[in-house]
């Protein structure tokens, strides 16, 4: 199925296993499949791009004195708001403190208190202290870097950066290999990359919308690419808006982490009023959904939302939360003595790939781990700082099954690849990706309708029949999904609402399943009922 103008050139013959993406699940993956021969193909340098290594909050995990994986599950069961699968989630929850004993093992240098232990925080939502960090909210940072040296110091891990896959190869029932563009994408010529097995980690859908905290990579393409394979997409609709993306009109939004409002932040409005106390009884620590629709609805009336700091960090912020502190700065906001504004920002997206509990795909020879899939794990909204642990503990799992399905290969010899260069390139959005960002903020945000959401699909048809370059078709794909997801469920949800439906129905309590074929279906449902 090579569908664009320029026909790939092969690269040195059959890979063993190609992981997509190189952000914390495909490098924790291909870590585990060592010394099995791995090739990773990462659209910027690793390191860049990824939105693991922009995580604040860290990684949860049952691990503090009086916490126990049923009390995990307990809360991760109540975010979800009734759709998680509780059997993955639990089996996850489990595997979880071995998974921190690896990266530990990796050196990630996780806070740990005057005895040695680990310093476990609260964020929303978890009724223990269970999160693991570093330096209050560098985790992302400081876990990727212990990653990046551990793969470069792996000699079975080859690392391609600057290589935008573009294609799933498809060959009968199984995915033989992948099809990529070097040069972060403006290559004329495409390399395929067969190989005996493929992971796809390629990360989120942020970049789809105007308003984000994901890097630009985050556009969707996996979940395009997939679906256009024949996979099976689970939950789409489900995007979770972080309330408290920094309000300074920058691209990704910077982000001001969950933790601060763990330990005692406010959100007030321009009056100083906490409006969070009249929205739900856990104020600031309610569900994201919740607190991004009560932070909107401030935003909207023109009343603005602000994250107050300044009594329960004060002086401490410096040192407690550089990321933070050092973003505020640069806009001229000193949040030890003034509140920062803030504005909901699209964070993660609980639906994706279909994936079963040992990371495998709808399609034989793919598996799939990290924010591009669905496990079951996140239902309708994310427990804060479950995606971290659901990167690291299915992509370790499926390391396990491939070393289990797999026979041992032969070491092939990949040469020198001296010349490729590390330099980080920014490649400014399309008018297409522009136009596709703006339609779904607008219509397909925190708050829907069956109005916007009509509108919203009539555009993304619109442009996908005016623009027909692989890489848009894999984004604009992603955006199609959503779309019809949020359309065809008509209630309100966890991180979907729908201000005509905004109750959950008992009839809608269970997951979507949704293929390509099903979502194009729809588009001409409503197409049609344009023309009528």
């Amino acid at each position: 199925m090579l569908t664009d103008h320029f026909r790939p050139q092969s690269f040195n013959g059959i890979d063993d296993i190609v992981i997509v993406g190189g952000g914390l699940a495909g490098l924790f993956c291909a870590l585990k499949l060592s010394p099995r021969p791995v090739t990773v193909l990462a659209a910027a340098p690793i390191g860049y791009g990824a939105s693991s290594a922009w995580a604040q909050g860290g990684i949860a995990a049952a691990m503090g004195l009086g916490d126990t994986v049923d009390k995990h599950v307990a809360d991760t069961l109540i975010a979800g708001a009734g759709i998680v699968d509780e059997k993955m989630t639990r089996m996850m929850v489990a595997e979880g403190p071995a998974r921190i004993h690896d990266l530990l093992g990796y050196g990630v240098p996780f806070d740990r208190d005057l005895e040695g232990k680990l310093l476990l925080s609260r964020e929303a939502a978890h009724s223990e202290r269970r999160i693991v960090r570093v330096k209050g909210d560098m985790a992302g940072k400081a876990i990727m870097e212990a990653l990046i040296a551990a793969v470069r110091n792996t000699p079975s891990i080859r690392v391609l950066e600057g290589y935008v896959v573009e294609e799933l190869v498809r060959q009968g029932r199984f995915i033989s290999g992948v099809i990529a563009r070097p040069d972060a994408g403006q290559s004329k010529k495409r390399v395929s990359f067969p190989a005996r097995a493929v992971v796809l980690c390629s990360g989120g859908v942020g970049h789809l919308f105007s308003v984000t905290t994901n890097p630009t990579e985050a556009c969707g393409q996996g979940v395009g690419m997939a679906a256009r394979a024949g996979a099976i997409i689970a939950d789409p609709e489900f995007i979770q808006f972080h309330p408290t993306a920094i309000n300074i009109g920058r691209d990704p939004a910077p982000l001001a982490t969950e933790a601060l409002r763990g330990d005692g932040a406010h959100l007030i409005n321009s009056a100083g009023h906490r409006f969070m106390l009249d929205i739900h009884p856990d104020g600031e620590l309610a569900p994201r959904d919740i607190v991004s629709r009560g932070v909107f609805a401030e935003v909207q009336a023109g009343r603005g939302a602000f994250l107050d700091c300044t009594k329960a960090v004060g002086a401490h912020f410096p040192e407690a939360f550089p990321t933070v502190y050092a973003s505020c700065l640069s806009a001229g906001i000193d949040p030890v003595t003034q509140p920062i504004p803030v504005v909901p920002a699209v964070h993660y997206h609980m639906g994706g790939v279909l994936t079963d509990a040992e990371g495998r795909t709808s399609i034989d020879g793919l598996w799939a781990a990290g924010e591009v899939t669905s496990t079951g794990v996140h239902g309708a909204n994310r427990l804060a700082s479950n995606s971290l642990l659901e990167a690291v503990v299915f992509a370790a799992r499926i390391a396990e099954n491939i070393k289990g399905m797999l026979p041992e290969p032969k070491i092939t010899d990949w040469g020198d690849n001296a010349g490729e260069n590390d330099d980080p390139v920014t490649i400014e959005d399309s008018p297409p990706l522009t136009a596709l960002r703006h339609i779904m903020s607008e219509h397909v945000g925190v708050i829907r309708s069956r109005d916007t959401l009509t509108r919203a699909i009539r555009g993304i048809a619109n442009l996908e029949r005016q623009n027909t370059r692989m890489r848009f078709s894999n984004i604009v794909t992603t955006a199609k999904l959503i779309a019809t997801g949020a359309y065809l469920r008509t209630e309100s949800r966890g991180g979907h609402f729908r201000s005509d439906c905004p109750e959950p129905r008992p009839e809608w309590k269970h997951r979507t399943f949704l293929t390509l074929a099903e979502a194009d279906r729809v588009v001409a449902e409503v197409a049609e009922t344009e023309s009528v």
